[in-house]
């Protein structure tokens, strides 16, 4: 929505030295009216009082929508579809005895469209699924999201968490999907609505600009 208004997906601010985000938010409020919006500096998430420095990446977000080998997840975002064998086949392990996987799929509408701060996006998944892996004793853990249109029955986000026993992988797979689809910046539009999401645990929204 903010890059529809702006026609671009980014801007370039001059602001004064010791500047706010707060104070890059005022220069950009007839852009964000009326959107409540989490921010994110740097690719992490950041409040109204965090101080900008010079080429510092400022990203306004509307709400959204590890184990015995020690390797890092896997995460992806990409507008391919999802396969969840082969993400099933990226976490299994010797010393595995369960491997859980989830789909998450379209339903009742023809297609849902999604859209994602990518790069910050892949940055928390594997930071999400890292601290499933610690917490859960996992053998590994793998995570996909899909960005465009997704059509009815596809998946557009897929989990899979391999364990020596099955009840730390459903407990891993769970603790992933529902951390994603609460922190990572990605969002859909349905039936050409974007969909009301809610800010990150622990982020609050910065209130919209009061109308003109």
């Amino acid at each position: 929505m903010l890059r529809e208004r702006a026609g671009s997906g980014s801007v370039t601010l001059t602001l004064p030295e010791g500047a706010r985000v707060r104070d890059a938010l005022d220069s950009l409020a007839d852009l964000a009216e009326g959107i409540p919006l989490v921010m994110a500096v740097n690719r992490e998430y950041a409040s109204e009082e965090q101080v900008l420095d010079a080429g510092d990446e400022l990203a306004l977000i509307p709400p959204v929508s590890g184990g015995s080998t020690q390797a890092a997840p896997w995460v992806r975002v990409s507008s391919e579809p999802l396969s969840l064998d082969a993400l099933a086949a990226r976490v299994r392990d010797p010393g595995a005895g369960a491997v859980v996987t989830f789909s998450g799929v379209t339903r009742e509408v023809a297609q849902l469209d999604y859209e994602a701060y990518v790069e910050m996006a892949e940055e928390r998944m594997a930071e999400i699924a890292a601290a499933a892996v610690a917490r859960h004793g996992l053998c590994a853990a793998a995570v996909e999201h899909r960005v465009g249109e997704v059509p009815l029955s596809e998946p557009s986000v897929i989990v899979a968490a391999s364990a020596p026993h099955r009840g730390e992988a459903f407990a891993g797979a769970r603790e992933i999907i529902d951390r994603v689809k609460a922190e990572a910046p990605i969002w859909k539009k349905e039936e050409e609505h974007w969909v009301k999401g809610a800010p990150p645990p622990g982020v609050p929204p910065s209130p919209p600009p009061p109308p003109r």
